[in-house]
C-alpha cells in the first residue's frame, strides 16, 4: 500500500516541512531596527578597541 502513494506521501512531507519552515523563520524573526542598533554598537567598539590599541 506504501509503495502505491509514496508520492503522495513524499510531496505531503515536503510541504509540512516548508510550511514548518517559514512558520519558525517568522516567529523567530529579529527586526530590523535591532539588527542596525546591534551592528553599530558592534562597529563602534571595534574602532575603539582599534584606536585603543595604538
Amino acid at each position: 500500500m506504501l509503495a502505491k502513494y509514496w508520492k503522495k506521501i513524499g510531496i505531503l512531507i515536503l510541504i509540512i516541512a516548508c510550511i514548518f519552515n517559514i512558520m519558525f523563520k517568522l516567529v523567530k524573526r529579529v527586526s530590523l531596527n535591532a539588527e542596525l542598533n546591534q551592528t553599530s554598537r558592534y562597529i563602534e567598539e571595534q574602532f575603539k578597541n582599534k584606536n585603543s590599541s595604538k
